[in-house]
């Protein structure tokens, strides 16, 4: 069976992987229902307004996401872990349009629920970077 740091690792995996697949559902099952994020310069966003960021509006394109995680440190206690990672996030907008590019850190909380590690809040101070060109 694999460690509790395995699992968190496993989780960052998928949550980087599904994002840069569009795959919303998989990204809200990662989260607990009380999950709070926490970003610089707007109020606190909890997992329905996550949801309808994420979500793609009826006739819109969606914009193409690619990112990486460098886990720096977990610590677990018991049912509850945190981590703090440098984070690098590209946008691509579906019009062509430029391309946005953010980076820093984060620290997150995890909350074991059932067996299964879930993000109960992260605190993200990605800052914008140099924009790079689409690929």
């Amino acid at each position: 069976m694999p460690t509790d740091e395995e699992q968190i690792r496993r989780l960052v995996a998928t949550w980087m992987a599904a994002t840069k697949a569009g795959d919303i559902e998989t990204v809200l099952d990662l989260m607990t229902d009380d999950v709070v994020f926490l970003v610089a310069g707007r109020p606190p966003m909890d997992k329905k307004e996550f949801a309808a960021n994420a979500k793609p509006k009826a006739g819109q394109p969606v914009p193409r996401f690619e990112g990486s995680s460098e886990i720096q440190e977990i610590t677990v206690s018991g049912d509850w872990a945190f981590m703090w990672a440098k984070l690098s996030v590209t946008v691509f907008p579906p019009d062509g349009g430029q391309t946005v590019q953010r980076a820093g850190h984060t620290l997150t909380v995890f909350h074991k629920v059932n067996d299964k590690w879930l993000l109960a809040r992260d605190a993200n101070l990605l800052a914008p970077g140099p924009d790079r060109p689409a690929r």
